[in-house]
């Protein structure tokens, strides 16, 4: 049985060498399971869509083998339905574009400030630190009615989430802070309500554990991801000026161009799990219940089936059906708040730093190899 891939060769952009030698066939993860590699476009799509294929499982991080789970409540990432399309279509209306484009004032507001930020630290500066990481941060909070002074609550547990050398202890000691203080705010919230998603969902009749497991989710998945896209697409284009200048010069360009990076890219590949719940074919193959399923949305975003030169990061590109945000019932509720977030902070950073450029060699930059949500942990820039 061979390792699932991890090496990405000579291009840290690239998905993992090998990861797409087969359509669909069985490797091992560095927990021990062995799991059915899904590395098409289409098949990847199957899965996703297919309920059959069930969310409710857990582990194949920090060597803990994976496993069935009944979720904790509001984790509707883990849930399948009728629990999943119950607690979904409470949210789906709140992430709509019409209403993510109500809070553009203030995440061009936010990009202008953390671009302030950045432009007084002394040189080389971490864009990761003073520009990736707060702005999706500092949006979060504003959605969702926390605090960002209490931020730090919400980064730690993110971090140990997506770090895959960190032991399940940890990782349950830093859910269960970050559970005390969100039971503690939405007390708070209780006797004197405020603006935010949170509070809008006080009088929905769901329970307090229910709201604490969905502020959870919203929480890491609305920062973390989209940090590491605005740090790592900054650094792709860096290395890529002719796609920056097409960037920096057109609206309708930074538009194109954010799908065309989140595809490129894939921050997000083989911890997209699912375990057959019946006897299940896929591409002529019977999958057996109980087994395990890994799409790697990487090699499906890569799929010269799916797309021509596939290789190649053309911000100009026809908009593609890339699965960077998933598909089916559990694809990404909030990328329409990721998307927007983009289209405004990549032409804002380099029409603001117009000779940006990066302060270290390219194979000095510490990318996230022992990270679930791939990116860079510091980006040194000068301009």
């Amino acid at each position: 049985m061979r390792p699932i891939p991890t090496d990405r060769g000579d291009c840290p952009f690239d998905p993992p060498t090998g990861m797409a030698d087969e359509a669909l066939g069985k490797v091992r993860l560095a927990t021990g399971d062995d799991v059915w590699l899904v590395a098409r476009h289409h098949l990847v799509r199957q899965v996703l869509a297919d309920t059959r294929f069930s969310s409710e499982l857990d582990g194949g991080l920090r060597g803990v083998p994976l496993h069935a789970v009944r979720p904790e409540p509001g984790m509707f990432i883990q849930m399948d339905p009728p629990e999943h399309t119950r607690l979904r279509r409470m949210l789906t209306g709140r992430f709509t574009v019409q209403r993510m484009n109500r809070l553009r004032p203030q995440i061009e507001q936010i990009v202008a400030d953390q671009l302030d930020v950045l432009e007084q630290q002394p040189r080389p500066a971490d864009l990761v630190a003073n520009f990736a990481l707060p702005i999706p941060s500092l949006v979060i909070c504003e959605l969702l009615g926390v605090p960002y002074e209490d931020r730090q609550e919400f980064q730690h547990a993110a971090a140990l989430l997506v770090d895959l050398t960190g032991s399940p202890e940890e990782l349950e000691a830093g859910m269960l802070r970050l559970g005390e203080y969100l039971l503690e705010l939405i007390a708070r919230k209780r006797a004197e309500p405020g603006e935010g998603l949170i509070d809008e969902l006080l009088d929905s009749g769901l329970r307090d554990e229910e709201l604490v497991g969905i502020a959870v989710v919203s929480l890491i998945a609305g920062h973390e991801t989209t940090a590491n896209m605005l740090g790592l697409g900054t650094l792709a284009l860096l290395q890529h000026p002719e796609q920056l200048a097409l960037v920096r010069q057109s609206p309708e360009t930074a538009r194109t161009a954010v799908d065309e990076l989140l595809r490129y890219l894939s921050i997000i590949d083989t911890v997209m799990l699912r375990r057959a719940s019946i006897d299940l074919e896929l591409d002529g193959q019977v999958i057996p219940e109980g087994d395990f399923v890994s799409c790697s949305l990487a090699s499906a975003n890569r799929d010269p089936a799916l797309l021509e030169r596939p290789g190649e990061l053309d911000v100009t590109r026809p908009k593609t059906p890339h699965v960077a945000f998933g598909f089916g019932p559990h694809q990404c509720l909030g990328q329409n708040l990721a998307r927007l977030e983009m289209e405004i902070a990549y032409p804002a950073l380099f029409r603001r730093l117009p000779k940006l450029r990066l302060a270290v060699p390219l194979s000095e930059v510490p990318f996230k190899k022992d990270v679930a949500v791939y990116g860079v942990h510091r980006l040194e820039v000068e301009w």
